[in-house]
């Protein structure tokens, strides 16, 4: 992990002026208000409490408040794959008081999943700082009598499973249908209100496997609650090395994560973005924050403003067009 404080040098109005919108920031509204902030800040997280979105942007938050000098007050707003949450955010005041837990279904997915959002993510967020990829796991319970992937694969032929998410449009639910069609394997899916809510009726025998992130599947896999086929990542996850990645079992275009991210209102002024910018790293790098980070296997980049929003626009690269050639909509 890079120094915390080489990382925190780098940040500021230069890392802020290769980011999209910039130029407008900088002219009209390029100064840091007096004072600022002087009343509690909003974090919106579109999914339920109890996941990983709702935990991390908990984490985080705590360790923000003090630098800040103000509250920061994690709100959960969830329905829609999380665009009711984000259009909230991207009509808020562009004054760095509202914030937006963004990830890849909300930043990068939607535009190719609707053929009309309320809201743009291209040209409606700023991105602020990167919270970590999550490796993705396909789970299922001990006692299922598929051994592994490959055996998966041949009883879909006969009866396709159902598979738990966290929600429709989730990173769980297209890297699932990504690896659906990439394997062969055949799969109905039910969304769920939250990873723990997916895993809990995967416990109870009510679906048939789960696509679950590393945050919250961590406890259930070290517990032997649950049994990894396999997982999506270029490489075996550090902690637990037996399960093996579909790009060794032969799947080399199996590849997905989930990650997390915070972005506000574009038209923000850089100052306060850069300010953000600083105390989200900060709180990321805390020796309490990395700890938790290295427990549930997830993996961090101290990014700046523009480095992440580099990022994301790889990410559209990617998943965009894959999306539309793989004809999965959301709105009919």
């Amino acid at each position: 992990m890079v120094g915390r404080r080489e990382v925190l040098a780098g940040i500021g109005l230069a890392g802020i002026a290769g980011m999209p919108g910039a130029r407008a920031q900088g002219s009209t509204q390029g100064s840091m208000p007096a004072g600022w902030p002087e009343r509690p800040l909003r974090w919106i997280v579109g999914y339920p409490p109890g996941g990983a979105s709702d935990a991390f942007a908990r984490l985080i938050a705590a360790q923000m408040t003090p630098r800040l000098g103000q509250n920061v007050l994690v709100e959960n707003r969830p329905g829609g794959g999380a665009v009711l949450a984000s259009e909230m955010v991207a009509r808020s005041p562009a004054d760095g008081y509202t914030w937006m837990h963004v990830d890849n279904g909300i930043l990068v997915y939607n535009p190719a999943l609707y053929g009309r959002l309320p809201y743009n993510p291209d040209r409606d967020f700023t991105g602020v700082g990167f919270i970590g990829r999550f490796p993705l796991f396909i789970v299922v319970r001990p006692d299922d009598p598929v051994r592994d992937f490959a055996g998966l694969v041949e009883a879909s032929k006969a009866r396709a499973p159902t598979y738990g998410t966290p929600a429709v449009a989730s990173p769980h639910h297209l890297a699932m249908e990504l690896v659906k069609r990439r394997t062969g394997l055949a799969g109905e899916h039910v969304p769920y209100r939250g990873g723990p809510a997916a895993m809990q009726d995967l416990l109870a025998g009510n679906v048939d496997v789960v696509v679950i992130d590393t945050a919250t599947g961590t406890p259930f896999i070290k517990d032997g609650r649950v049994r990894a086929l396999c997982v999506m990542s270029e490489t075996r996850s550090a902690l637990f090395p037996d399960v093996p990645t579909l790009r060794e079992l032969g799947h080399a275009e199996a590849v997905a994560y989930g990650w997390q991210g915070m972005s506000v209102p574009s038209g923000t002024p850089g100052p306060i973005v850069a300010r953000l910018a600083q105390e989200m790293v900060r709180a990321m790098t805390s020796a309490d924050i990395a700890k938790r980070l290295a427990d549930l296997g997830i993996e961090y980049q101290p990014w700046t403003p523009a480095q992440f929003s580099e990022f994301v626009q790889r990410e559209n690269a990617v998943w965009r067009p894959l999306i539309r050639e793989l004809g999965i909509r959301l709105d009919g």
